[in-house]
């Protein structure tokens, strides 16, 4: 009799064990989706293998305790933050300014790492031996000492010559640029020339009284100089991507008319503009940008890249490669 029951014991086991297993087979895994990674104006400097971004902080860290960075080695899985300092490449108290940080850019300049950034709506410079900070000064002081500017970009000719783009909040963000001297901390004043404000019907869709253009990169090809902007207030659904072309650095320029080239309209994507161009390892071109959180809100910013190429004399976009960057 106890050998009966153990066996009928065992049967029930193994019965019971064979059901847990098929319905453990049968329950799919859930796999949750990977994290957007929040940052607004960004940009991608890529050192050594290493991709790094940085951008105006625009998740759970408010934007005035400095400047998170992000690392990926393919542009898919990305790790972070990551700084030097609690995920901060840089941080407040470090140099100057003590709130609103904004779209830094990054260069790498005689052995040092360079980070020019807005902060007070001003513009300054902090350095540091690693990509990952921590960035720093002993210069408590903006580059430029009157007015307000804001988004900044260096662009290094092939001559030496440095040049500082920025935003002039001066009867609309207007789009300036001056030499800036080699240590990067003042501009040659004589030099500051305005290269361009929002006059077109795309860099005003709302028809407001203080238009808005930002965010220049600029870079050279084939003799010629490009800036890439945005325009448009951020919170509208048009902002949008433009660029124009000049044969100076100084200017004057004279506006694309395809632009916008990158826009809601072949995007789908609302509020998208605002970055910097970056090549990847295999040389291929890419604006690494932001986004509206979703159709019915604008913040927290997200960021995406997408892929852009120099064709017969103009800056096209690939629409379809449009990607959101994501932490994994």
């Amino acid at each position: 009799m106890k050998k009966i029951l153990s066996l009928i014991t065992s049967l029930c086991v193994f019965a019971a064990c064979s059901q847990e297993k098929d319905n453990n087979q049968s329950k799919p895994i859930e796999v949750k989706p990977a994290p957007a990674i929040l940052l607004a104006d960004p940009t991608i400097f890529y050192n050594n293998g290493t991709y790094y971004l940085y951008g105006t902080t625009s998740g759970d860290i408010p934007n005035g305790e400095g400047f998170q960075v992000y690392t990926s080695s393919d542009l898919k899985d990305w790790k972070g933050p990551v700084g030097a300092q609690n995920g901060l490449a840089f941080k407040k108290g470090d140099a100057f300014g003590d709130k609103g940080f904004w779209a830094p850019q990054i260069l790498s300049y005689q052995n040092k790492f360079y980070m020019i950034y807005t902060a007070n709506e001003n513009i300054a410079v902090a350095t540091s031996d690693s990509p990952l900070g921590p960035f720093k000064s002993d210069s408590k002081e903006p580059i430029i000492k009157t007015g307000n500017q804001i988004d900044p970009f260096i662009f290094i000719d092939e001559d030496g010559k440095k040049y500082l783009y920025h935003v002039r909040l001066t009867n609309g963000n207007r789009i300036f640029v001056a030499e800036i001297n080699d240590d990067f901390k003042s501009i040659k004043q004589e030099t500051l020339t305005e290269c361009i404000s929002g006059t077109m019907l795309w860099e005003n869709t709302q028809n407001v009284s203080w238009p808005v253009t930002e965010g220049p990169t600029v870079l050279k090809h084939n003799g010629l100089y490009y800036m890439i902007y945005s325009a448009n207030d951020f919170r509208n659904i048009d902002y949008a991507v433009g660029y124009a072309t000049s044969k100076s650095p100084l200017g004057p320029w004279e506006k694309a008319a395809d632009s916008p080239i990158i826009s809601r309209k072949n995007t789908k994507q609302n509020g998208i503009g605002h970055g910097d161009v970056f090549w990847d390892k295999n040389n291929k071109m890419h604006y690494v940008l932001h986004t509206h959180y979703s159709e019915s809100a604008v913040s927290p910013r997200k960021a995406g890249i997408i892929s852009i190429e120099f064709k017969d004399g103009k800056i096209v976009a690939d629409p379809a490669s449009f990607q959101f960057l994501k932490v994994n």
